[in-house]
């Protein structure tokens, strides 16, 4: 996994996935694990699931990148405290699916708690076939 600088401002995780690295097949079923992993947790809650391509595919000139097919966000909170109004700002968290032909691109940004980033990079981490 990859930590990195968005726009040389926020920081991310990323793991790209060869679609051959992984067991799952489909986009939705990225999702699901997702899910899964957020219910089984006992301080995540999961919220929904946004079709970021579909909402784009129905603006006008709209612009997605040729090699994408599907991109989906699911979205959580790992909500264990709430001890100032401002944190508020950067919740909830959210797990970004990409696909293309070829590969999964899962990305995230780095939570105020670092417990909360380790655990989803676990889940990341997890995906892979040993």
């Amino acid at each position: 996994m990859e930590k990195c600088q968005l726009q040389e401002k926020y920081p991310i995780f990323v793991q790209e996935f060869s679609k051959n690295e992984i067991s799952i097949e489909t986009l939705d079923d990225l999702c699901k694990y997702y899910n899964d992993k957020i219910e089984k947790n006992p301080v995540a809650k999961y919220i929904c699931t946004f079709d970021h391509y579909e909402h784009t595919t129905t603006l006008d000139d709209a612009t997605i990148e040729k090699t994408i097919i599907g991109a989906k966000i699911v979205l959580l909170c790992f909500g264990k405290k709430l001890l100032d109004p401002k944190i508020l700002s950067v919740r909830p968290r959210t797990i970004g699916l990409c696909e293309t032909e070829t590969h999964f691109v899962i990305s995230f940004l780095e939570a105020p708690n670092p417990i909360m980033t380790e655990t989803m990079i676990k889940w990341t981490h997890d995906l892979k076939i040993h």
